[in-house]
């Protein structure tokens, strides 16, 4: 037993089921490639100012949940707490805006951290695949990034998720419906932490969780009804490409995210088999972000998905990814002469791209055969110092049983033409 365990909220990703993750994580990843989405990786940790201006200073992210802390030099950081905010910035300290070929469309994969209360699903340490499409204002690019979620989800075989769907307005008529929620919101029996976040952001308090804030909330006024004809008409667009394309989703009218940046769409995947944690990820347009961290008028879209959350979304479904084991050929050496032999042999197996392990120790033969079977391989590689007089190994295919003797120049040729 080590002295140390892995601090509160986190977690481990170990073998085998580190594999479920890595598959995740390139089937989120793999319609993004095939898009024009480019990979971009950025700093764990931020300047400070970075999320309290782009994510909001009311949100819970900023104001409970961020690690931050100050350096040895004076500089005040945060651990990242969602990817958004960091990749504009990068795109714009690169200038990727000023290539001509806008929207610049980036992809990226990471670990993030908020300081919240551990449950199933929700941890302080997490795992998301995020894409954003930086730098035009098209409804094409809000309905095509909520499509490759969902062409990415349903490649898993997650079938019982459901899409929501809503506008948040833009700077023309959402101050409008924001002073109509504050007016009503104001009129409700709410702690003084919410009455503070009524004066700040009062579409926060909709995304509010608790029941006694809910029931409140019945009869508030609803966006829909406050929206310009410019955003009308822009989430319409939105919805009639994902209904061509064969995408369902749900209008939800309360859906407002918990990030300050959103404007116009706004979106959410969840999985009803997740209880609480329902949310398996989400994102929307945020064209004024940009401005917000001292860059140009950029309009962007965007999601990240919870590589955590899908693959309970997963285990909620009973589905079991199909993915091939991590060695398909496992060496047995009987003897010295056998060891030098049969090494050389996997180096060149490698080389060949076969997945090789090798009997490393000097374990004896029965020791070495549960080796390769636990590993998952389906051939055996063995070689003692008869075989090896007669220029030959031993071929064993670990399904059968069967084995076959292979000469020495041929093993390579031989086993790959047994894996097909």
């Amino acid at each position: 037993m080590s002295t140390f365990q892995a601090p509160k909220g986190t977690y481990d990703l170990l073998p085998p089921n580190s594999a479920t993750y890595l598959a995740v994580r390139e089937a989120i990843s793999g319609p993004l490639k095939n898009s024009g989405y480019g990979y971009i990786e950025t700093p764990g940790f931020e300047n400070v100012e970075l999320f309290a201006r782009g994510v909001g200073e009311s949100t819970d992210i900023v104001t409970k949940e961020m690690y931050a802390f100050e350096t040895k030099g004076g500089d005040k950081l945060a651990l990242r707490p969602e990817g958004t905010a960091s990749v504009l910035r990068a795109a714009l300290e690169a200038n990727l805006h000023k290539g001509g070929n806008l929207p610049v469309k980036l992809w990226y994969s990471g670990s993030y951290y908020r300081y919240e209360r551990p449950q199933k699903g929700r941890y302080r340490h997490f795992s998301q695949v995020g894409a954003e499409a930086i730098g035009t204002e098209d409804p094409a690019l809000d309905a095509e990034l909520i499509i490759l979620a969902d062409q990415a989800y349903r490649s898993l075989g997650l079938r019982t998720f459901r899409i929501l769907l809503n506008s948040l307005g833009d700077k023309e008529c959402r101050p409008v419906y924001r002073a109509a929620l504050q007016d009503f919101l104001r009129g409700l029996e709410l702690d003084d932490d919410t009455r503070r976040r009524v004066d700040i952001n009062p579409l926060r308090v909709l995304d509010d969780k608790r029941e006694s804030v809910q029931r409140q909330l019945t009869g508030a006024p609803m966006l829909r009804d406050y929206l310009c004809e410019a955003c009308k008409a822009y989430h319409e667009q939105v919805r009639e490409l994902l209904t061509a394309a064969g995408v369902a989703f749900e209008d939800d009218e309360k859906l407002v995210r918990g990030l300050d940046y959103y404007t116009r769409t706004t979106f959410e995947f969840v999985h009803d088999g997740l209880g609480s944690q329902s949310a398996v990820g989400g994102g929307g347009r945020y064209d004024g972000l940009s401005e917000m961290i001292g860059g140009p008028a950029l309009p962007s879209v965007g999601w990240a998905l919870g590589v955590d959350r899908t693959v309970l979304a997963l285990e909620a479904e009973g589905i079991e990814l199909d993915i091939p084991s991590a060695t398909a050929v496992y060496a047995v050496p009987l003897g010295e002469e056998a060891r030098r032999v049969l090494f050389a042999k996997v180096t060149e197996l490698r080389r060949s791209g076969v997945a090789t392990d090798f009997a490393y120790g000097g374990k004896g033969l029965k020791n070495a055969m549960k080796s390769a079977n636990r590993s998952g391989a389906r051939l055996a590689l063995v070689a003692g110092e008869r075989d090896l007089a007669e220029g030959v190994v031993q071929l064993k295919n670990l399904e059968t049983g069967e084995q076959t003797p292979v000469a020495l120049d041929a093993v390579v040729d031989e086993v790959t033409r047994t894996l097909g």
